[in-house]
């Protein structure tokens, strides 16, 4: 996967700035981002790539927007359409680009736009507003839908709620175009769960919690007539042991491409853990916790050769690079930061060979 040429597309926040999609040129050998260009976009707050590898789909004020991702990687705008409601903070699509989900922090809601073959985004087509009251803390006190993500075999949408501790599961009604609540993964109180991802093999889930600082891996099994998730392990995000300080929120996950290492950051101590995952049970064993050169580590991604690491650091506005060395157990950062305004989110693309 480490052959050929790849670009990098990151999302931001647009102060003072209008454009909220940065695209840059990856230097695979020495980990390296360089600048090619950039879009004019509000407050690109999410990013997902449809699974095809032919469209890009971003969060912006009030709503989404579709590009057509161009042979050289830059983007051309294909349309905008509305969520009926608040800025959305997280964006996905079935696998087979069928439908755009779109989770909504600030109203507690998940929305279903239809997607049409030549990728743009068309009507929605069911809008959910999870209910229900979480802890009494400033922030987790009613729902904040944080990310949604289907399941591997695509059966299912997880709809992470990370203001009251639960992940909602829901079947993709294809007949209907609509969602049906079908389980619920109850979190303890005041964990704030914040972004699951599924091993390639769709066989685990990881879900990290910003409020507790732990990652909870679960054996997902889609066979039977609703999904089953079993809790298997526990462990926290960071080796201190002031982990729970109520500073510290654990901010970002990424698993790498060979599917053996799992990454998280830890926002507040702003360091990145590397934990090695056993591909048949599923178990992870901590490898490291680093500092990560920057404030808010918000996203982070492995690049395709998995020895480099790019984090998007949110409030010291950088990206920093590092490599890691798999043997040693540490990352060695590989130039100065590079300059960026809020950024939020990181995606790859391989660019097709002629």
């Amino acid at each position: 996967m480490s052959k050929g040429k790849y670009v990098a597309y990151v999302s931001s926040y647009t102060q003072g700035d209008s454009h909220g999609i940065r695209i840059y040129d990856v230097d695979m050998k020495n980990g390296r981002f360089k600048e090619k260009d950039k879009v004019e976009i509000t407050n690109s707050s999410y990013l997902t790539i449809s699974h095809n590898g032919k469209f890009l789909y971003s969060i912006t004020d009030f709503g989404v927007e579709a590009y057509t991702i161009m042979p050289d990687g830059d983007l051309e705008l294909i349309n905008f359409a509305p969520i009926n409601g608040m800025r959305g903070c997280y964006v996905s699509t079935d696998y087979t680009d069928q439908y755009l989900f779109v989770a909504g922090y600030h109203d507690g809601k998940l929305t279903v736009l239809r997607l049409k073959e030549d990728g743009s985004i068309g009507e929605i087509t069911d809008e959910i507003y999870h209910k229900g009251l979480g802890s009494m803390a400033e922030r987790n006190f009613r729902p904040h839908v944080n990310c949604v993500r289907p399941t591997p075999d695509n059966k299912y949408l997880c709809a992470v709620d990370n203001g009251i501790d639960q992940v909602k599961v829901y079947r993709i009604n294809k007949r209907t175009d609509k969602l049906e609540l079908v389980d619920i993964v109850r979190c303890p109180r005041e964990s704030g769960p914040r972004i699951i991802r599924f091993s390639d093999d769709g066989k685990f889930a990881y879900i990290l919690f910003e409020l507790s600082n732990e990652i909870r891996a679960y054996k997902y099994d889609g066979s039977g007539k609703v999904p089953a998730f079993e809790l298997i392990q526990t462990i926290e995000t960071s080796a201190k042991k002031d982990v729970h300080d109520t500073h510290n929120a654990a901010s970002g996950l990424s698993l790498a491409n060979d599917g053996k290492h799992l990454f998280c950051t830890t926002a507040g101590e702003d360091t990145v853990s590397m934990f090695e995952r056993d591909e048949e049970t599923g178990m992870l064993t901590r490898k490291f916790t680093l500092p990560i050169s920057g404030e808010y580590p918000k996203d982070l991604v492995l690049l395709p050769d998995d020895k480099h690491l790019v984090l998007a650091n949110h409030a010291s506005n950088t990206l920093t690079t590092f490599t890691v060395d798999y043997e040693k157990n540490i990352i060695v950062m590989n130039g100065k930061p590079i300059k960026i305004t809020e950024p939020n989110c990181i995606r790859i693309w391989p660019v097709p060979e002629e």
